[in-house]
């Protein structure tokens, strides 16, 4: 097998290597063991091998995740239902086994039996569970075998059943607040690969090979769907700090004008861009971008050093945490009502580069942090006026807070309604 591999050393430490593979498909089951696999919540005997299969028993369960993360993919696989079989394959999972809503799952299931009868499309056999519906049925009687491919490259998924293609989704066209919401997992860009099996009746799986097509990333370009908010050479579409919103409100025109070319002047002093990155010397005010966001989806790479405190401001308001604290970053360090802080620390070491990917819809706020959920659809509070709910649109700000800072890969999607 050869593999070509391009990492951005400075990217490298934010996110999984994306690598370019020439080889053709690899096996994911051997026939004969478990190797390579590692069960979360395990049920009765969880999965077995038997015959050369890989079978979830009618009293087993649980999710069997690969050993390794993956990315761009393609996913081939036979499987066999008994009547009433119901199983998923976990795509691009997390660490843990807070499957379905975590995790984009694609729907193993037989549609034939009575009891799924009032299940909605999006709940049927290769569909998207609960988010995308399919288009197509496929799927043969229980008791016989089937062949699916699934491929997900970038924000694309498509699932296709014994040749003809049930789902072809495009997850950025995704803007149902409700959604998005209970979906977080949907936005992750890389993670394990599984099964996700229980009860009533037996699932067989064999043939199960993988192929790798994720790229190498290029930084401070956008990804598919996404606007860069940094260019990497130059500070255009960003602007300095002009006091809080409230107090703006209250300017007129003029006087904004005048105090925003203050601003500007001031900012260019201490904030810049070195070898491709924006640099900040500790000085000086918060970076603003010029334009206004309602509902989006962030991306961006930051960099620390020891002690560092700093932080995103989302619609004008404070913010999610950046800092060299025991308690992690990307909590909603201003909240009084609402949590503040992170579900977990997954920061990297101070002088290492890490990943935020900041969801906001309406006043709810979700932050993957190097691609662990470390805040889940938390309402984010009004910290200027704390009678109000979150402005309904505001600029964004990368914090001054006296300490040396560097972000670069800064890029967004707007969610429109």
């Amino acid at each position: 097998m050869r593999i070509f591999c391009a990492v951005v050393a400075t990217f490298a430490l934010a996110v999984m290597p994306r690598c370019a593979v020439t080889s053709p498909f690899v096996p994911l089951f051997d026939g004969k063991s478990l190797n390579g696999w590692t069960i979360e919540s395990k049920s009765g005997q969880g999965y077995i091998v038997r015959d050369g299969l890989l079978i979830c028993p009618s009293d087993g369960g649980g999710v069997l995740y690969t050993d390794r993360d993956y990315s761009d993919f393609i996913l081939r696989f036979d499987f066999r239902l008994d009547k009433g079989g119901n199983n998923g394959v976990a795509l691009r999972a997390p660490r843990h086994d807070r499957a379905p809503y975590d995790v984009l799952e694609s729907q193993i299931l037989d549609n034939s039996d009575p009891m799924y009868s009032g299940l909605l499309a999006t709940q049927l056999h290769g569909a998207l569970y609960k988010v995308t519906p399919v288009t197509d049925s496929a799927l043969k009687p229980a008791g016989e075998w089937n062949r699916e491919e699934i491929r997900a490259q970038g924000r694309n998924i498509s699932v296709s059943v014994n040749g003809r293609k049930v789902v072809d989704a495009d997850i950025n066209a995704i803007r149902n607040p409700k959604v998005l919401l209970e979906h977080p997992g949907l936005l992750r860009d890389y993670g394990r690969i599984g099964f996700m099996g229980h009860g009533p009746a037996e699932v067989a799986l064999r043939n199960i090979v993988i192929k790798d097509i994720s790229r190498p990333r290029k930084d401070n370009t956008a990804p598919p769907g996404f606007k860069a908010l940094f260019n990497g050479r130059n500070l255009a579409g960003w602007k300095g700090l002009v006091a809080s919103p409230p107090e703006r409100a209250k300017m007129t025109p003029e006087q904004l004008a005048s105090k925003q070319k203050e601003a500007d002047e001031v900012m260019r002093q201490h904030w810049s861009v070195v070898n491709g990155v924006l640099t900040y010397d500790g000085k000086g005010e918060s970076l603003c971008t010029v334009k206004d966001y309602r509902n989006f989806e962030m991306l961006a790479d930051w960099r620390i050093e020891p002690g560092g405190d700093s932080g995103i401001y989302l619609r004008g308001s404070p913010q999610v945490q950046i800092w060299d604290n025991p308690i992690g970053s990307g909590g909603l360090y201003n909240n009084q009502k609402n949590p503040s802080g992170p579900l977990a620390r997954e920061d990297r070491p101070p002088g290492e580069w890490n990943r935020f990917r900041i969801v906001m819809i309406g006043e709810r706020v979700t932050v993957f942090l190097n691609n662990e959920l470390v805040v889940n659809g938390v309402v984010m509070e009004n910290y200027w006026e704390r009678d109000k709910p979150i402005y309904p649109t505001g600029q964004i700000e990368l914090q001054n807070h006296n300490s040396k800072l560097e972000f670069k890969n800064i890029y967004i999607r707007e969610i429109r309604d």
